[in-house]
């Protein structure tokens, strides 16, 4: 049992770099493996997808016992409404601070991708507003939110950066928007006009298509796993206290 709550400013702190530096990682990938294979649109994807896999399982190895290593507002979201009547989970005020957090982060990492590649300054021009795309970032959300819920029910937390890591890795191929999967990275990509980036215009769709994939994976973990809320503290990785909170900062 983890002995003691770690403070909400620690765990803003890493929730805001894990989130910046994943995006940093997508996008970073993105430009290099245009530039590496400038006509193979492939093997520009196995680039993006394979570093994503790996950076991602880092992040939570590394952030996840200081704040859980959300990374992504769908998924402190459903740790909020999961704990929300067993006073486990995030508290409301500290969801607001995680989703901040998360988008001030990748807004900065996409930055941070684009002066390391000297990209220039701009926002993406990538169009990627067809109904397909968005079908395909309800079935990523879905299965990314099903898949870390499952992992904190059945107490295998440990597995959440190799099993989180290789999902979103698989999903960049078998997702028609490459899986996406997350509204601050949706976000931080506008700031990129690169490989990865995606048009401030196709956002707002994005965004939608993956609050309603959050919705469907959690109300699928719910058939499958009628108790889960237990688990809300233990979410995407054990992390702070294990029982009931205290504050309403925990």
């Amino acid at each position: 049992m983890l002995s003691a709550p770690v403070p909400l400013g620690r765990r803003l702190l890493a929730e805001g770099v894990g989130t910046g530096l994943l995006v940093t990682v997508i996008v970073g990938a993105g430009i290099a493996a245009t530039r590496l294979s400038p006509h193979d649109l492939g093997a520009q994807l196995f680039y993006d997808s394979t570093a994503t896999a790996l950076g991602l399982s880092v992040l939570i190895l590394v952030l996840g016992p200081v704040s859980g290593a959300h990374l992504n507002p769908v998924v402190s979201a459903a740790d909020w409404w999961l704990g929300r009547r067993q006073g486990t989970g995030l508290p409301g005020r500290a969801l607001s601070a995680y989703a901040v957090a998360q988008v001030v982060g990748a807004v900065a990492g996409a930055l941070l991708a684009n002066v390391m590649f000297d990209v220039p300054a701009g926002m993406a021009t990538t169009d990627r507003s067809d109904w397909r795309l968005w079908l395909g970032e309800v079935v990523a959300t879905t299965g990314l939110v099903t898949l870390v819920l499952a992992l904190a029910r059945t107490g295998r937390g440990d597995w959440a950066a190799p099993a989180v890591g290789a999902y979103i890795g698989a999903a960049y191929w078998f997702t028609s928007s490459t899986s996406f999967a997350n509204p601050a990275v949706t976000v931080g990509r506008m700031f990129s006009d690169s490989f990865a980036g995606i048009a401030p215009p196709s956002a707002p769709a994005f965004v939608l298509a993956q609050l309603v994939g959050g919705a469907v994976g959690l109300s699928l973990t719910l058939g499958l796993y009628p108790d889960v809320a237990t688990a809300a503290d233990r979410i995407v990785v054990p992390h702070g206290a294990s029982g009931p909170r205290r504050g309403t900062d925990r």
